[in-house]
């Protein structure tokens, strides 16, 4: 078993190249991470099938999206902490064991109660492993090379959840639903076998204290925010609890979870430290992003209402008529990274928030009649605008940040795209069904009164995305001197491990 003193490193790493082997290990760990977030939307096109299989009602079957969420909202907030506390073997490992155990269950689950568990454990793997992903990134890259490498991991990010429903159609439209686990089984242990041979120990680790309260705190606020968001978005009525309950619970806790974390980050006892708000490069580009992620989210669970509920297409049909868009944001990527390092953020993401405004607007046209090629042609052109914009952000807000800051500012980052993903998907299906509801009490038909509310959802998400397109103007680029930063900035800096692939840090 390793001491502490195994766990760190006696030299520091070069910070204008990468150590040998990095490439390596990241690509393992994007790879694992794709897997792991396309189990984030693949159930979406299920949840119609599994609910004539299992024979359960819509609302129990929506715990298998809301669940995942929900055990990634609880998680995620936790890693700031096992980051420091555990190396980087620890809690990859940890992260693939719960994610293939979780994939098991799932694949051999007799009734949704295993299912639903299945997924849960799913969850708890795969909010560890982005975090470390990114972590990881802003350890072992350059500052000058991290956009090439960020233009990645929003493949992971962006992609994985956009192409969900597409291979989710595609698997149901010839195979049993358990063969969406199935299928990601084998690849779930090759990134295991794979990962244990090559990853070991990349950053120092500490003993800093544990706060339960602060667990406990952070469950109740983001579980509670998540959950109540989650069935705004979805159908609650059969839930005992009123939808308003979990979120002023959620409300409550985060403010007393803020203000817990500001009053011990001084003396380093906090589980979430805030001080990376404290940067604004950071700030305004956390906000830009969960504006990105809430037109993501919401996006997607429209459009294939659309497709279906209007235009008349089946499952098979509505995925392959989303793959385009998911399919050119992973191929815009890694260029918008090369040019990020070339000619840092304000120049990708001021286009770029203009172009999902224009992508979200141009939604607003949709009606009975819109042709395919128009619908495609406008997710691809939102598809774009994100692409732009999500590398840019995530390099320039999180490499804002002193080294000390890294995994706190990568816990909080995740933690609030999960809540963003979640507030957009409340936002416009809550606005779309309302909108519906009223139209048909006044008269109209369920098509027409179904038409409007989609209309309405979209004119609310491009209004959203005008306080992007405003805030892109504040961007900047992140200083290139890991030392140079505004907070705390006199700290002095942790060493960074070098040893990759050439045995354990000694």
């Amino acid at each position: 078993m390793q001491t502490d003193t195994d766990r760190t490193q006696t030299g520091k790493a070069d910070d204008t190249q990468m150590p040998a082997g990095a490439t390596l290990l990241i690509g393992v760990l994007v790879v694992a991470a794709f897997v792991m977030i396309l189990n984030e939307t693949i159930m979406s096109v299920a949840l119609p099938r599994l609910m004539v299989d299992l024979d359960i009602t819509a609302a129990t079957a929506q715990w298998l999206t809301t669940g995942f969420l929900l055990t990634m909202a609880v998680v995620i907030p936790t890693t700031g902490y096992l980051f420091q506390r555990f190396t980087l073997r620890q809690v990859f490992l940890a992260s693939m064991t719960l994610f293939t155990v979780g994939t098991l269950f799932a694949a051999t689950a007799p009734g949704f109660e295993l299912l639903l568990v299945g997924r849960v454990v799913q969850a708890a793997g795969t909010a560890l492993m982005l975090p470390l992903l990114i972590n990881t990134v802003l350890n072992l890259v350059p500052a000058r090379d991290r956009g090439k490498m960020m233009g990645v991991i929003s493949i992971v990010i962006a992609v994985a959840p956009a192409v969900g429903p597409t291979i989710s159609g595609v698997i149901l439209d010839a195979l049993d639903w358990r063969w969406m686990f199935w299928l990601v089984l084998p690849i779930a242990l090759v990134a295991f076998a794979v990962g244990a041979g090559l990853v070991k120990n990349v950053t120092p680790t500490s003993r800093p204290s544990f706060d339960a309260l602060s667990v406990v705190l952070s469950a109740l606020a983001f579980g509670g925010l998540v959950y109540g968001l989650s069935s705004l978005g979805h159908s609650s009525e059969e839930s005992g609890v009123p939808v308003w309950v979990p979120i002023a619970v959620g409300v409550v806790a985060l403010v007393v979870f803020v203000l817990r974390q500001i009053a011990r980050q001084d003396s380093e006892r906090a589980l979430l430290n805030m001080r990376p708000f404290a940067t604004p490069t950071f700030s305004i580009g956390l906000g830009m992003l969960m504006i990105s992620m809430m037109a993501l989210f919401g996006a997607l669970i429209l459009l294939p209402m659309y497709l279906q509920n209007i235009l008349g297409l089946d499952t098979l049909k509505t995925g392959l008529m989303l793959l385009p868009g998911g399919l050119t944001m992973g191929l815009l990527a890694p260029f918008v990274g090369r040019a990020f390092d070339r000619v840092g953020p304000r120049p990708l993401v001021i286009p770029g928030s203009i172009i999902l405004s224009a992508a979200l607007w141009s939604m607003t046209l949709l009606d009975a009649q819109s042709a395919l090629p128009m619908v495609i042609a406008i997710h691809v052109l939102m598809s774009v605008g994100l692409a732009t914009i999500m590398t840019p952000l995530m390099t320039s807000s999180l490499g804002s940040l002193p080294k000390h800051l890294y995994s706190h500012g990568s816990a909080i980052f995740n933690t609030l795209q999960q809540l963003a993903g979640a507030a957009g998907t409340a936002l416009f299906v809550t606005v779309m069904s309302s909108t519906a509801a009223s139209r048909i009490a006044s008269g109209s038909d369920e098509l027409a009164a179904s038409q409007d509310g989609i209309h309405t959802a979209f004119l609310c998400g491009g209004a959203v995305s005008l306080v992007g397109v405003a805030a892109a103007f504040f961007i900047r680029r992140p200083a290139s001197d890991d030392t140079t930063h505004t907070g705390d900035s006199d700290r002095p800096m942790q060493p960074v491990s070098v040893g990759v692939d050439d045995g354990p840090a000694r």
